[in-house]
């Protein structure tokens, strides 16, 4: 398997927050993409640093084939182009097939001589863990599997939970 560059730890999350969404409960994946570029600022803030918007759509050519990435930004840092594949459902295996076409096409024909190789980010509505490990296990390709949230947990319910949590008995106790 393919390793991400070490300077690219710590620029990727595992989940991304999207409370600033005004999504209704059942939405599209262009709905999600037009909510996402409507308030660029703050995805771009949720992203992390040195990222640099290029498009939304964007056109990739191969053979007699348009393909359209949904998101391509740039990292400065790590000096790469990083197509985005939006989901709004859980992670599936052949979404790692799509991403890849998606990293040949960019690293063959849009990226410069001085950049390095593309990752790609499959942001998914969830994910297991175990199936991406599966999925990712004999992928060559820098590619990542995050989440995203749009909505942060009802504060009050929240807050309830942790009370109970914490006022909850142990189940361990001297009579054991």
């Amino acid at each position: 398997m393919r390793v991400l560059p070490q300077t690219s730890t710590n620029v990727f999350k595992d989940t991304y927050i999207f409370e600033f969404l005004r999504l209704p409960e059942a939405y599209s994946e262009q709905a999600l993409r037009k909510a996402l570029l409507q308030d660029l600022k703050k995805f771009i803030l949720e992203l992390g640093t040195d990222f640099i918007f290029i498009g939304e759509e964007y056109r990739v050519q191969v053979g007699n084939k348009d393909f359209f990435i949904d998101l391509l930004f740039f990292h400065r840092e790590l000096c790469c182009l990083v197509p985005f594949e939006l989901k709004i459902e859980e992670f599936k295996p052949e979404f790692v097939g799509k991403i890849n076409f998606y990293l040949e096409a960019l690293d063959r024909d849009v990226r410069k001589f001085h950049e390095n190789p593309s990752i790609g980010v499959l942001l998914c509505k969830s994910k297991d863990d175990e199936i991406v490990e599966y999925a990712m296990s004999r992928n060559i390709s820098p590619t990542l599997v995050a989440d995203y949230q749009t909505k942060f947990l009802d504060k009050n319910l929240l807050r309830k939970k942790l009370h109970d949590i914490f006022n909850e008995p142990t189940l361990l106790s001297d009579e054991h």
